[in-house]
């Protein structure tokens, strides 16, 4: 393959050397800005034609062992950064909120003084958010081995977060299995299904604030926060396609150049 990319390499040089030639006898029968921009044209056609070259000539073997460095440095970053104190709580792009269907029991229950108490509750998910999310490293990057070499050579010329839906797509439900007894336990810690009870348990019996259904608490914290680890993910990732700097191993600068 790599023999072959060489020498479609050498063929587009040919190519442009004698298309030069050409517009360099051609010149002094054509205006000068008229022959700038067939000079700029293709410049810019020979420039993509050396990086569809240039991304050929990488084997199936980098590009996937690429693409799971830079999901393996995504992850670590996003672990590192969720399962720190205000890791969750204070991002606002994944801090978790209460569920919509509690804004009604809010907007009442703040109103008669429970401010502190609706506040306090909220913390507490986010809190037991940060605490569970350092157990998603190991179950993350062990879901890194189902990706494969034909997945791989498709997501490179994807989007910016490109390796990040895929993974998710294929792997959240087991994810979702494998992530939920440590954030049930992280949630026993910081006490927050006892505190959603006695906060809204009360209220939800009165006419004018009944609820559609109980609400479990428990795997409405495990979606939120997978979903916070996926977004801070996807946003490592954006940084490794479009910042030099984040590429922070040789694979990673060639395989994202």
């Amino acid at each position: 393959m790599r023999g072959k990319s060489k020498g479609r390499t050498v063929q587009y040089i040919m190519a442009a050397v004698v298309a030069a030639l050409v517009l360099a006898t051609l010149a002094p029968a054509a205006k000068a800005g008229e022959l700038d921009r067939l000079f700029e044209k293709l410049n810019r056609k020979f420039e993509k034609k050396l990086e569809e070259v240039k991304q050929t000539q990488l084997g199936d073997t980098e590009i996937g062992q690429g693409l799971r460095e830079a999901l393996e440095v995504g992850i670590n970053n996003a672990v590192d950064l969720t399962g720190s104190t205000n890791g969750f709580f204070g991002n606002k792009a994944i801090r978790i909120p209460l569920p919509d269907k509690l804004h009604k029991v809010e907007k009442f229950i703040r109103a008669i003084g429970y401010d502190k108490r609706v506040d306090k509750f909220v913390l507490s998910m986010n809190r037991a958010a940060e605490k569970a999310a350092p157990f998603a490293r190991d179950i993350f990057l062990n879901a890194l081995m189902e990706m494969t070499f034909d997945d791989a050579r498709g997501i490179l010329g994807g989007g910016d977060t490109a390796a990040t839906d895929f993974f998710k797509g294929k792997t959240h439900g087991k994810l979702v299995e494998i992530f939920t007894p440590p954030v049930i336990e992280a949630l026993n810690e910081y006490d927050v299904t006892r505190k959603y009870r006695s906060l809204f348990g009360r209220f939800q019996s009165l006419p004018f604030l009944k609820l559609d259904g109980d609400l479990d608490i428990e795997h409405y914290v495990v979606g939120k926060a997978l979903d916070g680890l996926f977004h801070m993910l996807g946003e490592e990732e954006r940084k490794i396609r479009t910042d030099p700097a984040a590429r922070i191993t040789d694979l990673l600068r060639e395989v994202f150049k």
